[in-house]
């Protein structure tokens, strides 16, 4: 049933109509999720879970297993972090070293991808599991296989080239966004992916209007307003963009409504949240669905 509803979300109306949306090449068909995330259309997943999943018992972050496992139970789309291997290899890893999420110690780019898979990924809590640091190719796969929308947070360490490609390598980009943190981010990867969802930085109208002068279309974007509640007013404005709003509740958002209710999701939601990107998916998801 919840693979059916994001298969009917994301793609039912694609089979209906061409785009007419004007292309940078007439060759590039844009992403599928260009035009699935809209504020006008409000047919999107409203959760984001932050790194695939954190604080779940026998399940680590940032691996395929906790993919599926949070799937399995509401929709959403799932942030995840692309680090690289001494061979190149595209892996999830959120940190530069290995030492706090598995068996292992050291920086990931000091081991071969054959050298990871000897090192067992640890949840949140310190417990061992049989899981191993997954390659970036088979989350790909398997979420293009089951409809599964990705955030890709590219490492400072890796290039957006080098990610970039391996989502075209896989046919993937209808199932994913990149992710930008700043201007020069976002403005580079716009070059690199102008047929791509990109999630842009645009915390307060400064930063919207440093976009809106790269001349980066608002038809690209996905706006990350920050881990603080914005004024309506900035909400209001991207929302006559079209562009739809990520609110990242994880940390202080999440804690207040952990102490004092769901409710507050929903407040959020009223005052222009269309996408809440949290540590709590299952309560978050709960409360507004």
């Amino acid at each position: 049933m919840k693979n059916l509803l994001l298969t009917l979300v994301i793609f039912s109306f694609f089979s209906c109509k061409n785009s007419t949306t004007e292309k940078v090449s007439s060759e590039v068909q844009d992403s599928k999720l260009i035009e699935v995330f809209k504020a006008s259309e409000n047919n999107f997943p409203n959760i984001s879970v932050h790194r695939g999943g954190k604080g779940l018992v026998n399940y680590p972050e940032n691996s395929l297993e906790v993919l599926k496992y949070v799937s399995d139970s509401i929709v959403a789309i799932y942030e995840i972090d692309v680090a690289q291997t001494k061979d190149g290899q595209l892996v999830l890893l959120h940190d530069n070293s290995i030492d706090r999420t598995t068996t292992g110690s050291g920086k990931v780019d000091s081991f071969t991808y054959d050298e990871l898979k000897q090192f067992n990924l640890v949840d949140d809590y310190g417990n061992e599991t049989n899981f191993k640091i997954p390659l970036f190719s088979e989350v790909l796969n398997w979420c293009t296989n089951n409809n599964v929308i990705l955030t890709v947070d590219i490492k400072k360490s890796v290039s957006q080239k080098v990610v970039i490609d391996a989502i075209r390598e896989a046919n993937a980009k209808d199932i994913c966004v990149i992710i930008t943190y700043d201007i020069e981010q976002a403005i580079g990867a716009y070059k690199l992916a102008p047929d791509f969802l990109l999630s842009v930085s645009a915390r307060n109208d400064e930063e919207f209007n440093r976009l809106l002068e790269a001349e980066i279309p608002t038809k690209n974007m996905l706006a990350f307003t920050g881990t603080r509640l914005s004024d309506a007013s900035l909400y209001k404005k991207l929302h006559d963009y079209n562009i739809v709003c990520m609110l990242g509740t994880l940390g202080n958002l999440d804690k207040s409504a952990e102490a004092k209710g769901g409710e507050l999701y929903l407040k959020w939601e009223k005052n222009g949240a269309d996408i809440m990107a949290t540590d709590r998916p299952f309560a978050a998801y709960s409360a507004i669905n």
